[in-house]
């Protein structure tokens, strides 16, 4: 729960951040928006300003409307000022469009003592946030009219308008957020349901060995009740089935530890042991079992000691897993051990002559639940948990785990252990 509330506040400050930088981002660009506007509707202007200061078709029609003299044009007065207000728009349109101005606008011509003025076909309404820039006609038009004559631009919605020319920035901006945001949530998703099916396992695995220790302790008990009635003959192998009940009991109890381990709690009790009898027993204690299988199994170790800080029952079990397999996926199983020290480290190397492994599995043996096929079957049953655990557990003890293999030649899978000396690895 920690952990999902700090990729939860992780995931928020990110996106906020992200937010935050887009949006100043957004503020630089419409200041500049605004700056090129200005430029723009100043060059505009000085263009406008330049026509409407000579007398021509255009400014004649105009003092006839301002001065609402229609005898010329031989129409009504209202005719008159309508089509000189259509007009001046294209006018002031054109002129906008080839300075890079697209907004919508209204204008007024207006005299400075407004008794007269034109006024665009479209009007806005007083309560629209409007912008207006006045531009102040000289010449043909104020001398004719003995006033002063102010052509006021108003334009709506420049916020809007600024935004759409930067589409080039915004659009990408959110939809790569829009990305991002969509990726973590796809992340923490699958995240949360690996944890679910973690969790799932667990409390299988925890079921599965609670009803496990039901018959192994039943099959300790019926071994001692046995030591009296057993020939002396036999009596290894009844020794061997309660060595072997209690090797049991211990996996059973790693076993349940494996919620713990998938959760990172610590689960290892380190020590420093020599652990070359420990091994020594252990290769005495297969070589017995596998004589009874048709497995030949060799070891050869070298002398001691090998003190290294370790958790022995999940190092064993480590061993024990690379044994098994190249037992079971060998047809005549030979297997052979060897050990030494070298370079400060404990070498545990397991050679068999099974099938091999190809190169393109080498890389993903050890991770969780892989498991090398064979055509479309498996040619031996398993869960892909083993090669996953005992890389774990070498990393732990801060080894390394190194694997090689050739088809139909065989595998040999390498420990290195650092040694432990005066309280330091070397």
């Amino acid at each position: 729960m920690k952990k999902r509330n700090i990729y939860t506040i992780v995931f928020i400050v990110s996106i906020l951040g992200l937010a935050i930088v887009q949006y100043q981002y957004l503020r630089i660009g419409i200041n500049l928006a605004k700056l090129q506007f200005s430029s723009k509707i100043g060059l505009a202007s000085e263009n406008i300003r330049n026509t409407l200061e000579t007398k021509n078709k255009l400014t004649f029609l105009l003092a006839n409307a301002i001065e609402e003299d229609s005898l010329y044009f031989n129409i009504s007065v209202d005719s008159l000022r309508d089509a000189s207000s259509h007009f001046l728009n294209d006018f002031i349109t054109e002129k906008l469009v080839e300075n890079g101005i697209e907004a919508d606008f209204t204008y007024r011509l207006v005299t400075r003592d407004s008794a007269h003025y034109i006024k665009s076909p479209e009007v806005y309404e007083r309560t629209a946030e409007l912008v207006t820039y006045p531009i102040e006609i000289k010449g043909y038009l104020p001398t004719l009219m003995g006033t002063d004559v102010i052509l006021e631009l108003k334009f709506r919605n420049l916020d809007s308008y600024y935004l759409s020319k930067l589409n080039g920035l915004t659009v990408p901006s959110l939809l790569f957020i829009l990305g991002i945001i969509v990726a973590i949530l796809w992340i923490l998703r699958t995240y949360y349901w690996q944890r679910n099916i973690i969790t799932t396992t667990n409390e299988f695995i925890n079921n599965l060995t609670h009803e496990l220790k039901t018959p192994v302790f039943s099959i300790g008990l019926a071994s001692k009740m046995l030591e009296g009635d057993v020939p002396e003959e036999k009596a290894p192998v009844l020794d061997i089935i309660r060595q072997q009940v209690e090797r049991l009991k211990n996996h059973i109890d790693k076993v349940l530890e494996l919620a713990s381990f998938e959760e990172r709690q610590s689960i290892f009790n380190f020590e420093v042991v020599d652990f070359e009898p420990i091994l020594e027993d252990f290769c005495k204690e297969f070589k017995t079992l596998t004589s009874f299988e048709e497995v030949h199994f060799e070891y050869l170790l070298a002398a001691g000691p090998y003190r290294i800080k370790a958790e022995v029952a999940h190092l064993e079990n480590a061993i024990n897993n690379l044994l098994e397999n190249a037992k079971k996926y060998s047809e005549e199983p030979k297997i052979e051990m060897v050990s030494l020290v070298q370079k400060g480290k404990l070498i545990i190397r397991i050679s068999d002559n099974g099938r091999g492994i190809d190169k393109r599995d080498q890389k993903l043996v050890f991770q969780k639940y892989y498991r090398v096929s064979d055509g479309n079957k498996y040619g031996v049953k398993g869960y892909g948990l083993g090669l996953s655990y005992v890389k774990r557990v070498i990393e732990k003890h801060n080894g390394k785990i190194d694997l090689n293999s050739e088809i139909n030649k065989g595998t040999t899978i390498i420990l290195k252990i650092p040694l432990y000396k005066h309280g330091k690895k070397i």
